[in-house]
């Protein structure tokens, strides 16, 4: 869907002979295009080349509900400088990914008036507008919505407040990566789609074995998220969620209003197992979440799910149901799109990013865990920064060089998963 109503794209050509590079980034989703303009913007005279294992924004980047999002996953908030630290830097994140757009002048459909937390019971209500005051205390400004406010402004039902942070976004993410691949290849990085990288062998320059050929790079960047097991890295660290996602047919004015849903771009609820949903500037609700059966993990961490969409009719029916549960005029919509996308998961849901490798030349950003739209783009800001030895201003964020460990090898992590989502109708996780 995201792809639909912008220019025709020609993939760029496969890599084919041998090749050197200063940084060779694997991935050509939001973490691997964000480092490789990054890089080149303070680098001008480094070699950066990018290898994409199909075409850019094929993977979460391009599969997702597309909500610019404040907040790391897996962070415990009770520190008011380190609060005040993360949400100070994921918000700058949004700035980040709307001045790139701007300053550019990239064809990129996006929109930055808020996104909500929606409450369904009072107790947790209660709880979140308290919350929505110590933040306040705490000068991180939010605004709280009672039932009445919220219904005014989104008529989802069975609601009992909402927190709205009117500095959140929408943004479609594979306007953003094609938007920005002539801007890098005019500057002079290299880019191969439909180049996997097959084999790495780590030394003081590495080796990535291609199909079409061999690349010896001085440092590379893990840019692969959800796939970065297949390559040998992370794999008791991360582990790919497959994601099934629906969006409605474009809704006009009359239509949204009939739906209740007022100015602003996407909400999640307060669920173990989130609902999620945004509306596009062209007024398609995208909206995904809900249940144990929108989700998939597969046997052996696979990372392509199989068949059509057809192939998973009872997620996508249970997509629906909830969509229609909060807004019961939806019945009528027609869903126009389905997909699925592969999410970077990790236990504790917190993020790492950082460099290793007996050489630290193996830079590395992954495990997002639902909240890549911000913080994969500020990936690229950050490992920028760790090449360049300039990375001060990252270590005090619980993302920095985090360890990330506790998925069991299979069976157990199949039969883990499983059972546990259905005992439970939580994802597994780590307390606290």
């Amino acid at each position: 869907m995201w792809s639909e109503a912008g220019p025709s794209y020609e993939p760029a050509p496969p890599l084919r002979g041998d090749a050197v590079a200063d940084v060779a980034i694997i991935g050509g989703g939001f973490t691997g295009v964000s480092t490789a303009y990054h890089l080149n913007r303070r680098f001008p005279s480094l070699r950066v080349m990018v290898l994409e294992a199909r075409h850019l924004a094929n993977g979460a980047s391009g599969r997702n509900a597309g909500m610019m999002l404040n907040w790391i996953n897996g962070v415990n908030y009770r520190d008011p400088e380190l609060t005040r630290r993360v949400y100070d830097t994921t918000r700058e994140g949004i700035d980040g990914i709307v001045g790139l757009i701007q300053e550019h002048g990239l064809p990129v459909r996006y929109r930055r008036d808020g996104c909500m937390e929606v409450l369904t019971d009072a107790r947790r209500a209660e709880a979140a507008h308290a919350r929505v005051e110590q933040l306040a205390a705490w000068g991180i400004s939010l605004q709280y919505l009672d039932g009445a406010a919220l219904a005014k402004r989104l008529g989802v039902q069975g609601a009992a407040g909402a927190v709205l942070d009117a500095t959140e976004g929408q943004l479609n993410g594979v306007d953003l990566l094609r938007g920005l691949r002539p801007l890098l290849l005019a500057r002079g990085v290299a880019l191969h789609e439909d180049t996997p990288v097959l084999r790495i062998r780590e030394g003081r320059a590495i080796e990535l074995t291609t199909p079409g050929g061999v690349v010896r790079a001085s440092a590379i960047v893990l840019a692969t998220n959800g796939y970065t097991p297949r390559l040998g890295y992370f794999t008791t660290g991360v582990f790919p969620l497959h994601s099934h996602v629906l969006a409605t047919e474009p809704l006009d004015a009359e239509a949204r209003a009939a739906l209740g849903w007022g100015q602003v771009a996407g909400f999640s609820d307060d669920h173990d197992r989130i609902a999620y949903a945004s509306m596009t500037p062209a007024g398609e609700i995208v909206f995904g979440g809900g249940s144990n059966a929108a989700y998939a993990y597969l046997y052996g961490s696979r990372t392509s799910y199989p068949g059509s969409p057809d192939s998973a009719p009872r997620a996508f029916e249970a997509i629906r149901r909830r969509l229609v549960g909060y807004f019961p005029t939806a019945e009528r919509l027609r869903i126009a799109h389905r997909w699925t996308g592969t999410l970077g998961i990790t236990m504790s849901r917190l993020c790492s990013m950082g460099v290793r490798g007996e050489h630290r030349n193996v830079y590395y950003a992954l495990g997002y865990s639902g909240h890549g739209v911000v913080l994969a783009n500020l990936a690229g800001r950050v490992l920028c920064d760790l090449y360049a030895g300039d990375d001060a201003r990252w270590r005090a964020l619980p993302f920095y060089m985090a360890r990330l460990g506790g998925v069991p090898p299979e069976p157990l992590r199949w039969l883990g998963y499983h059972a546990y989502t259905k005992l439970t109708g939580r994802s597994p996780r780590r307390a606290g």
